[in-house]
Order: structure tokens, then C-alpha cells, then sequence
């Protein structure tokens, strides 16, 4: 495969626009001067409104799952415990985390069958005490958009830290930190904000500064890295990726200059047309909604349809040098999923949703080819 002309569909990481990359070639600067120092306050200012909040921001050299492992373990101790909501894999890895710190008392929904949350059995676990609760806004292993504010309404009523992964929603959906209660929340680079991998930025709320544990683990030591970004010169505490921040500030400025509103707007339209093509093409949606979560507005889960595996679909698609993502866990074989977030097109939706239709069509599953195009053309103008 000709990787230069290969489009990533997948839930993350995303195309990365050519400015962006061009932005990492910039000499090396050091990190402890002014010049740094401005491109860090400059990024952590524009995070906030992403992030919908006045919370402490910081950007870590590290994936998402090391935020959400910071989020974790400078409030959780041995004798603290989490109450980790899981209808996902990502969810799940919520639970992993907290595990390794404290006590998990885990609310489990069979996200294999795609089961959205109840709000009932997650108050009932709170109402038997916990420090924090854990919640995936947007848990992209099922194509889910679960509810945040919800749930920040209930932590706040049972006086626990509402901990919230952001990481497929913030920089492309609505997330309003400070209105929801989120006393930590989380993002990654590589999802809606569309810059490369190796960075995550974190918000941290009064409330969690006031309930820090007092030996959380070196490199993720909140108070650190709030301790250096308040320094004269705004600095991050060890070493980051340099090169990842000239990213990280171009693909910002990018989100500034279309604006968050149209962005938000843009990835909700782009998922409305992900699922009028399936179901114009006779494919069915994998979650199962209820009055509390939505479909994801940045992926679209799907099962697999029947007269052909997962090989031959994500396989075909690829040949044609669209990759799109298939199930995890047992999931595996039984759905496929298109990202559709960051910097992409309308020509990347309609191009991905052809290639599909091809390849069902090639396989017999579908009669025509044409008839996805057109409910997504009908969304998408």
C-alpha cells in the first residue's frame, strides 16, 4: 500500500493536515525558554475553551491513556474508591487503572451487545460511597456517546470526583467541563483535535487539587506540572516531545480558525451521514440507545452484514486505500467502524462510504451502488 495515499478512517489516529506537519520540521528550541514557554500558554489557553472550562490545564508528553492514568492516580489511594462506568473497552480500561491504585467498584453494562448506561445502577453504587467516578463521554469501541452531565449531576449529589475521558469528543463535540461538574477530564491529541500521536492534556478542578493524595507516581505528579506551568516561564516539569507541541499548536489554530461551533457542527453532520448511508444501505447500527446516550458524533459502529466477513470488507476497503476499523475483544468479526473525525472532508466521507458500497457490491450483499451516496449527498449539502 502506498501509505501517502492511504486515508485513515479509523476512530484515531487521524489524517494530519499538511501544516501540521510541516510545523514539527521546526528546529529544535529548548524547552525551559520564553519561546516554549509562549507556545505552551498558548495551547493550554485554546484547550480551555475546548474543554469548556477556567480549570488548571496541562499538557502531558504521553498518549491518552497516561492522562487518564494521572486522572486516576493522584486521587485514588489504597484505601480510596472508584467507581469506574464501563460500556465499553474503554471503560474498561478505567477499571484497569484504578485497580492498580485503589478499590473499584466496577458498573458494568454488556457493552459486547452494545447496552447503553443506567442511570439507576450507577446511583445506586455511588449511594454506597466512593471517592471518584469514572465515565467515557464517547466510548469508540461501540460508537456511544454517553451521559456526562448526567452523571456529573449525580457525583455531585453523592460528593464524589467526577472523572470524565474526553479523549474522541473534545475538539469535536460539545463538552462543557465546568457546567457538568468534571473535576478531571481528558483528551488526546490524536483524535478530534487532529494532530499527531504522543500528547494528552488534562484539566484539573479546586475540588481535585483539594483531594490529591500525597505520593501519586513521579512522571504523572499533577502538582508538578502544575508547580512548573506556573514558573515565570511556563514549562512542562521533565522533557516534552518539542516537536509534538509545534503540532499540537498548528492543529489548534487550525480548530481556532474554523471555530469550535462549525467544528462541532462539521463532525455531527459527518456522522449524521455515516448512519443515513447505512441505512441506506441496509446496514444496522451496533448500540443500543436509550433515553440517556446517543450515537457517537465521531465514529460510527456497525455490524458487519451478513454475506460477508470482516476480512473480505475491511480488506476490500483497504485494497482500495480506505482503512477503516474493525471490532475489539470479542467484538472482533462481528462489527467494523469509520472514524470520522479531525481534519477531514466531506470527499473523505463519500469516498469511504463508496468504498464500502463497492465492496458490498463485489460481494453480492448489496444489489446497487449508489444508494448510501445519496442519503449521505442529502445530508452533506
Amino acid at each position: 500500500m502506498n501509505l501517502e495515499n492511504n486515508l485513515l478512517m479509523i476512530p484515531g489516529p487521524v489524517p494530519v493536515a499538511p501544516r501540521i506537519l510541516r510545523a514539527m520540521s521546526k528546529p529544535i528550541i529548548g524547552h525551559r525558554g520564553k519561546e516554549f514557554g509562549d507556545m505552551y500558554s498558548e495551547c493550554r489557553t485554546t484547550l480551555q475553551e475546548l474543554f469548556g472550562t477556567k480549570n488548571d490545564m496541562f499538557i502531558i508528553s504521553g498518549s491518552g491513556s497516561s492522562a487518564m492514568e494521572a486522572a486516576v492516580c493522584n486521587v485514588i489511594g489504597e484505601k480510596d474508591t472508584l467507581i469506574t462506568v464501563e460500556n465499553g473497552k474503554f471503560g474498561e480500561r478505567f477499571r484497569e487503572i484504578g485497580e492498580r491504585y485503589g478499590k473499584v467498584n466496577a458498573v458494568k453494562f454488556d457493552w459486547t451487545k452494545g447496552e447503553s448506561i443506567e442511570l439507576e445502577k450507577v446511583e445506586s453504587a455511588l449511594a454506597e460511597g466512593a471517592k471518584a467516578i469514572t465515565l467515557v463521554h464517547n466510548d469508540t469501541s461501540v460508537g456511544i456517546r454517553n451521559p456526562a452531565k448526567e452523571i456529573g449531576d449525580l457525583a455531585k449529589k453523592y460528593g464524589a470526583l467526577f472523572i470524565m475521558d474526553g479523549v474522541t469528543t473534545i475538539g469535536g463535540d460539545e463538552v462543557q467541563v465546568d457546567k457538568w461538574g468534571v473535576d478531571i477530564a481528558v483528551v488526546g491529541s490524536q483524535k478530534c483535535i487532529g494532530a499527531p500521536p504522543g500528547l494528552s492534556a488534562i484539566s484539573v478542578s479546586k475540588k481535585a487539587w483539594d483531594s490529591m493524595i500525597e505520593k501519586p507516581p513521579y512522571y504523572l505528579d499533577l502538582k508538578a506540572y502544575r508547580k512548573s506551568a506556573n514558573k515565570e516561564t511556563a514549562q512542562t516539569p521533565y522533557t516534552p516531545a518539542v516537536s509534538l507541541f509545534f503540532a499540537l499548536q498548528e492543529a489548534l489554530r487550525i480548530v481556532k480558525e474554523e471555530g469550535l461551533d462549525a467544528r462541532i457542527k462539521r463532525h455531527a453532520k459527518f456522522a449524521e451521514a455515516l448512519r443515513a448511508a447505512a441505512g441506506a444501505m441496509n446496514i444496522e447500527l451496533f448500540p443500543q440507545l436509550n433515553k440517556y446516550s446517543r450515537y457517537s458524533n465521531t465514529v460510527t459502529a456497525m455490524k458487519i452484514p451478513t454475506g460477508i466477513d470482516d476480512k473480505k470488507l475491511r480488506g476490500g476497503i483497504k485494497e482500495i486505500g480506505i482503512q477503516v476499523s474493525g471490532g475489539q475483544g470479542t467484538l472482533e468479526g462481528k462489527i467494523f467502524r469509520i472514524g470520522s473525525m479531525g481534519n477531514i472532508s466531506k470527499l473523505d466521507i463519500l469516498s469511504t462510504i463508496q468504498a464500502v458500497e463497492i465492496v458490498l457490491h463485489k460481494n453480492d450483499v448489496v444489489k446497487k451502488i449508489g444508494p448510501g451516496i445519496e442519503a449521505a449527498s442529502d445530508i452533506l449539502k
